[in-house]
């Protein structure tokens, strides 16, 4: 099994592709534990709820149109899609693009560093459905 360093990745958020200004991807696949133990059960039991999901995104900052802050700004307490995949080559079983759809963007901070630093902002989008396509 090939190993994997991570210089190529595709970030899409709201069809906008921002890869060039991403530096950090991290999506979450989580689907809650609901507990269906019975008053016999000697142990606890478990089947699966609702997705659990989040993508969070380290972007360096760019004002201009089109690009990060544009693109974020406007999509702060909407629901929206993301997009991420490991490299820029077509999906397949060993590249699968991964489709975060109705996340919510709850904040943006459009403006943090320190003198000197690359301005950076981080999001985390929540909820929302994720499949997994392979062709």
């Amino acid at each position: 099994m090939a190993k994997i360093v991570l210089t190529d990745a595709v970030v899409t958020v709201n069809s906008v592709v921002l890869s060039e200004y991403a530096n950090a991807v991290t999506l979450n696949y989580e689907i809650d534990s609901v507990e269906v133990t019975g008053m016999s059960d000697t142990a606890h039991k478990f089947t699966g709820g609702l997705q659990n999901n989040s993508c969070e995104i380290a972007f360096m900052q760019d004002m201009a149109a089109t690009k990060v802050e544009a693109t974020l700004f406007p999509l702060v307490g909407t629901q929206t899609t993301v997009k991420i995949k490991a490299t820029s080559s077509a999906v397949s079983a060993t590249n699968p693009e991964y489709t975060l759809t109705n996340c919510y963007l709850a904040s943006h901070t459009p403006v943090a560093g320190s003198v000197g630093e690359l301005a950076m902002t981080t999001v985390t989008f929540t909820g929302g459905a994720l499949t997994k396509a392979t062709a």
